[in-house]
């Protein structure tokens, strides 16, 4: 199984020094801190969404070089491996979902909304009563 919800905890792996939490940030005050690095930089001038969609890419892969050849089992458990390894994924991570929200910032896209859009989109792609347990795509359901 994987490490959904509070399972991190299981992993010995804490948030000490966090200022910002899933649980008490918003995503609008996350979006305002990337466009307020961007600006302080004077960086909005090459954020073209070609750019960003670019950068973001790049930074998924940077991710996903961290489980490259692994089980999927080696993957669910690697982030718990040691704190150095999980420091260098959660950075990547932050570097993809920074790239996402700045390209967001950039086109005025609503992040909530969008997802809530896409959620609702995915729900009737994918009815319970013959998606659950199962991993195919929508076509073949």
């Amino acid at each position: 199984m994987g490490l959904g919800g509070d399972a991190w905890r299981e992993c010995g792996v804490g948030m000490e020094t966090a200022n910002l939490t899933d649980a008490k940030t918003t995503v609008g005050e996350i979006k305002a801190r990337v466009l307020a690095f961007a600006r302080e930089r004077d960086w909005e001038q090459f954020h073209a969404p070609k750019n960003l969609s670019m950068a973001l890419a790049a930074e998924a892969g940077e991710l996903m070089e961290h489980f490259l050849w692994d089980t999927p089992e080696a993957s669910r458990t690697k982030v718990c491996e040691d704190r150095v390894r999980r420091a260098k994924i959660e950075e990547e991570l932050a570097d993809v979902v920074i790239y996402a929200l700045e390209f967001a910032n950039m086109t005025g896209i609503d992040v909530a909304a969008a997802i809530e859009r896409k959620m609702a989109h995915n729900a009737a792609k994918y009815p319970v009563d013959k998606a659950k347990g199962r991993s195919a795509k929508y076509t073949e359901l």
